[in-house]
């Protein structure tokens, strides 16, 4: 029994110690297996630390190995317009992936007309080859087509069309484009000579000049075109209207001109578009519009056409909205810049006008058509020997309205008609007089000075609708006697605020609101 109960202890004493062992074992690997999980964590923040500390270089690296390959290719751009409301800033488009990912190499971007068969000598044709670039660079997000210096394109009438083109193309203007010295390339008539139609992004930059041939035009004006309605207020000291009329008449190389003039060039249902550095001259009729686009900057910009150019207005405006304009220098033969009816938050500054005549807001209402025009910004504007100064002009039989305008600090010397507002614009010999009339209010002038050669303020305003909420403040115009009869302030149905004294005293507004007035129908309001 005895040998028997010492056999048993040994048996468990040996299963104590086997167990024991067992244990011993699991433990140890356990603290194995979480020491090489700290390890490998540990040498992951060294890593993560590593990149943090040589700065965000290294971690957009680490980023860019983690990246799926597939997410390089990215869906069509959309047409949406772009989110931001104020007018966007000239710069360079930023470098975007195509093909299989990272910036597009510089080479690869860039399209010379010259190797699209352009000659560049002034005389040879050069549309297709401008055609051609075009084609190439449209496929490529922020190409570049060149135009280079020394050399001057001849180019027909031509579009640079989307809207499946890619965004932020450049356009480099450093030589000469050249319109047809002929009426032949037009047909029958076109709304523009270069066209740039349906684009996001687009950015026409560079030294170079744009030559609309207009002389060709402006000596067939016929005797129909319509003339500037402010002429009726200059009536020369001598008797003599002063204003020559061109007659009808056939170029002998290009035949009869057609019925419409084309502008030089026009920017068409596009997004986020520039225009900076070149010189636009001596266009058939505008130099350069915007119609129907949103989010537009123009600076560093010239037109240069004669004073007595028919019609060529600088920068003309059209259903376009969130507009910059600024340091430009603009002579021409009509308006500096045109701001026409489904035009919002506008905003000029900075700008040198003259000859031409002035800053206009209208024609509207035309036909009886529905205008709205808003926010609308000038301010710090030299203004030498212009017709007009800052102007409203609207047709009697219009509707919608006008509001929300700041005129502010503008220079003028030797200006006809420095201020003013006009409801019963007609730019043909007689008019219907009718009742209804754009709404004109919130109308404000503030440091508007220097000289003027007719009549410094005429605000003529609707019998049925008058204007209201007009604001004058540091009006100071002093006279020039020229060759024209000059003529004291003049006011009907005006009625706002005198801030502060003018010279010359504008004793004909009226202080306050009109005590009754045509209350626009709800169609009528914008």
């Amino acid at each position: 029994m005895s040998c028997m109960r010492s056999f048993t202890l040994t048996i468990l004493i040996a299963i104590l110690v086997w167990i024991s062992a067992s244990n011993h074992h699991t433990n140890c690997n356990a603290r194995r297996d979480h020491r090489h999980i700290i390890t490998r964590a540990s040498l992951s923040n060294k890593k993560s630390g590593n990149h943090h500390h040589h700065g965000g270089g290294g971690k957009s690296k680490s980023k860019s190995k983690s990246k799926p390959k597939s997410s390089s290719h990215k869906s069509p751009p959309s047409l949406s317009p772009p989110p931001t409301v104020t007018p966007p800033k000239n710069k360079a488009p930023p470098e975007k992936e195509y093909g299989g990912g990272g910036p597009a190499p510089a080479a690869a971007a860039m399209y010379n007309v010259l190797d699209f068969g352009a000659k560049g000598d002034g005389n040879t044709d050069d549309t297709k080859a401008f055609e051609g670039a075009w084609a190439a660079a449209c496929k490529v997000t922020g190409s570049k087509i060149i135009v280079p210096s020394q050399h001057k394109f001849l180019v027909g009438p031509i579009e640079f069309s989307g809207p499946y083109c890619q965004h932020n193309i450049i356009f480099q203007v450093d030589g000469t484009i050249v319109g047809p010295s002929s009426f032949k390339p037009y047909g029958s008539g076109l709304f523009q000579w270069i066209l740039f139609t349906k684009l996001v992004g687009l950015t026409i930059q560079g030294g170079g000049t744009i030559d609309g041939s207009g002389s060709i035009w402006w000596n067939a004006t016929p005797l129909s075109d319509p003339l500037d309605d402010e002429l009726k207020l200059i009536v020369p000291v001598n008797g003599t209207t002063g204003q020559t009329v061109n007659s009808s008449i056939t170029d002998s190389l290009g035949g009869k001109m057609p019925s419409i003039k084309p502008t030089a060039i026009r920017f068409y249902g596009s997004f986020d578009v520039t225009v900076t550095g070149i010189t636009i001259q001596n266009s058939p009729q505008c130099h350069l519009k915007f119609d129907n686009c949103v989010g537009v900057s123009v600076y560093n910009f010239n037109v240069s056409s004669p004073a007595d150019s028919p019609n060529t207005d600088g920068i003309h405006l059209q259903n376009s909205k969130d507009v910059l304009i600024h340091t430009t220098d603009l002579s021409c033969g009509d308006d500096c810049i045109s701001i026409q009816t489904g035009c919002s938050n506008i905003y000029i500054h900075n700008v040198n006008c003259g000859p031409g005549h002035g800053i206009s807001i209208g024609s509207l209402g035309k036909d009886n058509t529905k205008a709205c025009v808003s926010n609308v910004t000038v301010r710090d504007v030299m203004m030498h020997n212009t017709m007009n100064g800052v102007r409203i002009k609207t047709w009697q039989g219009g509707s919608g309205s006008v509001q929300g305008i700041m005129f502010s600090n503008i220079q003028v010397s030797e200006v006809q008609l420095p201020i003013v507002i006009d409801q019963f614009y007609c730019d043909k010999s007689t008019c219907k007089n009718q009742s209804s009339a754009v709404a004109l209010s919130g109308i404000n002038y503030e440091r508007i000075r220097g000289t003027y050669t007719v009549k410094p303020v005429h605000f003529a305003c609707s019998d049925s609708m008058p204007c209201t909420d007009v604001h004058l403040n540091g009006i100071n115009l002093k006279p020039v006697q020229e060759r024209y009869h000059l003529y004291d302030p003049f006011c009907w149905k005006t009625f706002g605020e005198l801030i502060s004294p003018t010279v010359p005293p504008v004793e004909c507004l009226q202080i306050g609101k009109p005590s009754s007035s045509h209350v626009q129908a709800d169609h009528d309001t914008c």
